[in-house]
């Protein structure tokens, strides 16, 4: 797993990777299924709403009664979405997920999230925060879906051996 910052004078993209032992349909099955979130990711005890192009989120964090909203776009199926907030030019956050197939049933996991905007020197300070979220995030991730690709792989071979 990797995790990096870049910074600028107006902007800063926070960014962790991780490879993941799972198809990336397994990976993107999980990173789709706002319901479970709670289930598996230990940065987000609820999102309302459906995780799909247009749809708009609220997710709530553990330790706050703060509500993030975020909108999905670019969905492309088992390789990339966006989730973003704010107004140009004020303050914009926009999170990246990215799924690179790897071959041998193994999935690159990127998650980027690029900070920015006139305000953007205000919350500056807070982002270094941001490296165990991230990190967080990704491990979560890849042990749900590597949990769940071990069960459906399981549960197809038992399938097989029965019929």
């Amino acid at each position: 797993m990797t995790f990096t910052r870049s910074k600028g004078v107006v902007a800063t993209t926070c960014r962790v990777e991780a490879d993941v032992h799972a198809e990336a349909s397994t990976v993107w099955r999980v990173l789709t299924d706002a319901k479970a979130f709670p289930h598996w990711n230990r940065t987000i005890t609820l999102i309302e709403g459906d995780i799909r192009e247009g749809a708009r989120l609220r997710i709530h964090a553990p330790g706050s009664r703060r509500t993030i909203t975020r909108r999905v776009s670019g969905v492309v199926p088992s390789r990339r979405m966006v989730w973003s907030a704010g107004v140009v030019p004020l303050y914009r956050r926009v999170r990246t997920f990215t799924l690179e197939p790897r071959g041998d049933g193994w999935t690159k996991f990127t998650m980027e999230e690029r900070f920015s905007g006139v305000v953007f020197a205000l919350v500056q300070p807070m982002l270094a925060s941001l490296r165990p979220v991230f990190e967080t995030y990704a491990i979560d991730l890849k042990h749900a879906a590597e949990h769940d690709a071990i069960s459906r792989n399981g549960a197809r071979a038992a399938l097989r051996h029965h019929a």
